[in-house]
């Protein structure tokens, strides 16, 4: 009995050494294992962006930087700005006399390389006066067309609330379509070509009121508010550095026209998901159900989230869109797009204020 016990022992011994000596391996095994799992998960986790955005984020800095070296502050407007031109759209921007309304649109077309034109409007200004007309020439004896201040890449309308309804209505056709045309004849403008109106609040003296179809052309209307009080020292410091000395000055030009349509193209392939066009169809229908408005957004202001969330996007740095990207782009769209209710008006309720509620109330898509 014992030489059995003696041998079986003997037999269980070396299992149990070669089990401990295979242990390391295989504890070896599972470390790499492990840590080939990690490096894959390090792999997936680090996305590349599917449409190379570096020059267009470079070329954005190089904007902000001279404009930031005149305005201080009102980084909102200037990223609408910004977002506006890279989406292919005009802005209407609204604010009380002096707190730089105009010379934010002309320091931002001077930091581009593209051709300006300001037109100042007028009670007494005609269409033919922005557009352009046929005059006789008596050499040829025949009528030519000689273009008006409209024909630009880059236009600033000043006041455009200080000019009658027949004026306005003339940017109807070249602010949608990019053409006009006069005398049966069709003149397309030249790309990239985008409208930068400013306005005084509607309560002034001396304004008209744009029609629904003229807001309806602009694809953000940017508040400007006073500036806070260090933002105000600023203001004063740098006035007093310049000594008499012309503010644009201070601007160089960096983008050219060829550059802001390829911008403009890369926008375009910004990639968005059908779950989140829906939520921005939601938030459309819901302004049209909304018992506080008067008047709805249309479907041009839900293609008008859709290509300002891509700029947005874009500008951030990514090659799709998320969900904050169309909250950002909701209000500068919406808001003058939409009509509050009488009753509500009276009471004080904004339309930026209802627009706000309904983001609230729309589901975000997960």
């Amino acid at each position: 009995m014992e030489n059995l016990d003696d041998k079986q022992n003997e037999d269980l011994t070396p299992n149990n050494e070669q089990q401990e000596s295979t242990q390391p391996d295989l504890t070896e095994s599972l470390e790499e294992l492990i840590t080939d799992e990690s490096t894959s998960n390090d792999e997936d986790l680090s996305f590349k962006n599917r449409i190379d955005l570096s020059e267009l984020q470079e070329g954005i800095a190089l904007i902000k930087n001279e404009i930031g070296k005149v305005i201080v502050g009102q980084k909102g407007m200037i990223d609408m700005l910004v977002a506006s031109i890279l989406a292919n759209g005009h802005s209407l921007i609204e604010g009380v006399p002096g707190v730089a309304k105009t010379i934010s649109a002309k320091l931002l077309a001077k930091s581009l390389d593209i051709g300006f034109s300001r037109i100042q409007f007028t009670p007494d200004l005609m269409p033919s006066d922005i557009l352009g007309t046929s005059v006789f020439n008596m050499k040829s004896s025949e009528f030519e067309f000689k273009e008006g201040p409209i024909f630009s890449n880059m236009i600033l309308i000043d006041e455009i609330n200080r000019a009658p309804a027949k004026t306005q209505a003339a940017l109807f056709e070249v602010m949608e379509e990019r053409q006009i045309t006069i005398d049966g004849n069709k003149y397309n403008m030249d790309l990239p070509f985008i409208v930068l109106a400013t306005q005084n609040p509607v309560e002034q003296e001396g304004t008209y009121r744009l029609p629904e179809a003229q807001l309806d052309r602009f694809l953000f209307k940017i508040d400007i508010d006073y500036p806070n009080l260090e933002e105000e020292v600023e203001i004063l410091e740098r006035e007093q550095k310049l000594q008499g000395g012309l503010k644009i000055d201070q601007i160089t030009a960096h983008l050219t026209k060829e550059q802001i349509v390829k911008f403009q193209a890369l926008v375009e392939q910004v990639i968005i998901e059908s779950h989140l066009m829906k939520y921005i169809a939601d938030m459309i229908v819901n302004t049209r159900n909304n018992p506080f408005l008067y008047l709805g957004a249309s479907p041009r202001a839900s293609i008008a989230i859709l290509k300002a969330s891509k700029a947005f996007a874009a500008m951030s740095g990514r090659d799709f869109v998320t969900p904050e990207d169309i909250k950002r782009a909701a209000v500068p769209v919406l808001q003058h797009r939409v009509i509050v209710t009488p009753e509500r008006e009276m009471e004080g309720v904004t339309t930026k204020q209802i627009i706000n509620q309904i983001i609230e109330a729309v589901e975000i898509p997960r």
